[in-house]
């Protein structure tokens, strides 16, 4: 028993030997090195200003802003985050993140960018530098990376607008030579009251294999021409990078001829004021071919009461929510959010080409891949305008007039609004007669918010959603209304019964 006790003493004292000799030599240090501090980001509170200069937000906007906002390092006292841009910027695979940000002091005060990246040393982020832009309104602001100059350094490209309502580009240009600190150097702050796009190009097999440099792209920025009385004059300036003086500099000013149309309705739509232009747009719009020609395999439909953008094009039709819009000097700026996607948003800048034709310059979200020169850049006609030919039918844009029909009483207002009563109860909407390819259609788009809170009807799934019928008649005033969907391969039957209108005599 007592030789035991002594083995287990002699244990323990060895033990604790060894345990005094480990911690002393620093042998925990090695096998369990201290944990990096923890940067415990403070609850953000956003102000509503953030969300678009004090309009009311949606909650897919808000959804948007929540998921955008998630910077690594807590920003200072007084700055507001706008957006963050995650990626492996200058290609050494390093975590960079940046954020572009806002001071609320600065009432009028540009936004800022600054890029927070992980160091290696002190296994923390550090933010390494600030730099201004020349974007204000913050709910306009994207940020892309691209290799610009064709050097496979990547460039920073922030667009926005500013409080003129011009749309701004600048342009940060990396450099590897520089310290972290100053990696990054400004290469081009370009704002003009038109548009700005980078006019990218197809590079050689040589760049794309990794052997030699690309060319550059150039900047495009088309704005007023002052010297012309007409409105819709524009003037294209180009910008070329400039290796002498590593920025980008004005190469050429072509001047765009705009469409003569009377002049005053066109000083009516690009007055700015709010809704103006929103109700213009208002339809369904069908691009515009360049040969000329329409291509009802893609359109876009904008519904501003519904605050819906819906884009169809090679068999696929996206759903964005208008988040915001913006007053142009040729039309408007809309921000969207696809509605299923809440990492998607979309920026479409509409321009009036005529008083019948509107053009699109469309760009994806940062987070998904960009390209420069999408699909769904380029001119459109409205649906409804009717040709030589079809002005001589019976069919107008709005009527006055009531009908019968298996749902109720269907009576067509000349403000655009029908509105259908059945059993005490009343279902309202807007409703658009158009023409496609000689067949006079009739859509109904029903008010979701008043129609949702009736419940119990027959028909109650039927008007959940917009509607389109091709409209026939059968003697006496009467209408045939057959629904048909308006697909890529033209107008196609659903086989669904057919709806009768009889006129109600006065």
């Amino acid at each position: 028993m007592r030789k035991s006790i002594f083995i287990l003493a002699v244990i323990v004292v060895i033990v604790s030997a060894l345990g005094i000799l480990f911690f002393a030599t620093g042998m925990y240090g090695r096998f369990f090195p201290p944990r990096a501090p923890e940067n415990r980001h403070p609850r953000l509170v956003i102000p509503t200003e953030a969300f678009g200069a004090g309009r009311d937000s949606g909650p897919a906007e808000r959804l948007a802003w929540e998921e955008n906002i998630n910077p690594k390092l807590p920003l200072d006292e007084g700055e507001i985050v706008v957006l963050v841009f995650n990626q492996d910027v200058g290609h050494d695979f390093g975590e960079e993140q940046i954020v572009a940000y806002r001071r609320p002091a600065e009432i009028e005060g540009p936004v800022y960018i600054t890029c927070i990246r992980y160091d290696e040393r002190s296994r923390e982020y550090r933010r390494l530098w600030n730099a201004s832009t020349e974007a204000v309104q913050s709910g306009t602001v994207s940020i892309i990376s691209m290799d610009l100059v064709g050097d496979r350094n990547n460039c920073i490209l922030v667009t926005g607008m500013n409080n003129q309502s011009e749309h701004t580009m600048t342009v940060f240009r990396h450099s590897p030579q520089l310290a972290p600190e100053e990696a990054y150097i400004k290469i081009a702050e370009l704002r003009i009251d038109g548009s700005i796009i980078v006019q990218e190009t197809v590079r050689s097999l040589a760049y794309q294999q990794g052997i030699t440099n690309g060319e550059s792209f150039a900047i495009a920025a088309y704005g007023h021409d002052s010297a012309s009385a007409n409105i819709l004059d524009q003037v294209e300036n180009i910008y070329v990078f400039n290796p002498s003086s590593e920025q980008y500099v004005l190469n050429r000013v072509t001047k765009i001829p705009g469409s003569q149309v009377e002049q005053r309705r066109l000083r009516e739509l690009l007055s700015g004021v709010p809704g103006v232009f929103e109700e213009f747009i208002n339809d369904l719009w069908y691009y515009v071919s360049p040969q000329g020609t329409l291509d009802l395999r893609q359109y876009v439909y904008f519904d501003p009461s519904q605050k819906e953008i819906i884009f169809f094009g090679d068999e696929t039709q996206q759903i964005f929510t208008w988040q915001r819009s913006t007053p142009t000097r040729y039309g408007l700026y809309i921000t969207s959010q696809n509605i299923s996607i809440s990492t998607l948003r979309r920026f479409v800048d509409i321009e009036l080409e005529s008083l019948d034709s509107i053009r699109l310059r469309v760009a994806e979200d940062v987070r998904l891949k960009i390209t420069v020169s999408a699909p769904w850049d380029g001119s459109y006609k409205r649906a409804r305008l009717l040709t030589a030919n079809e002005k001589e039918s019976n069919l107008r844009p709005v009527v006055d007039a009531v009908y019968d029909s298996p749902w109720g009483r269907l009576h067509f207002h000349d403000t655009g609004e029908y509105s259908i009563v059945t059993a005490g109860a009343a279902r309202t909407g807007n409703y658009v007669f158009f023409n496609v390819n000689g067949n006079e259609l009739l859509e109904l788009r029903p008010e979701q918010e008043r129609n949702s809170e009736r419940t119990g009807s027959q028909d109650e799934t039927i008007f959940s959603s917009r509607m389109t019928f091709r409209i026939g008649n059968t003697g006496r005033n009467s209408l045939t209304l057959t629904r048909v969907r308006l697909g890529t391969s033209g107008l196609q039957e659903l086989h669904e019964g057919l709806v009768i209108l009889n006129p109600v005599e006065n």
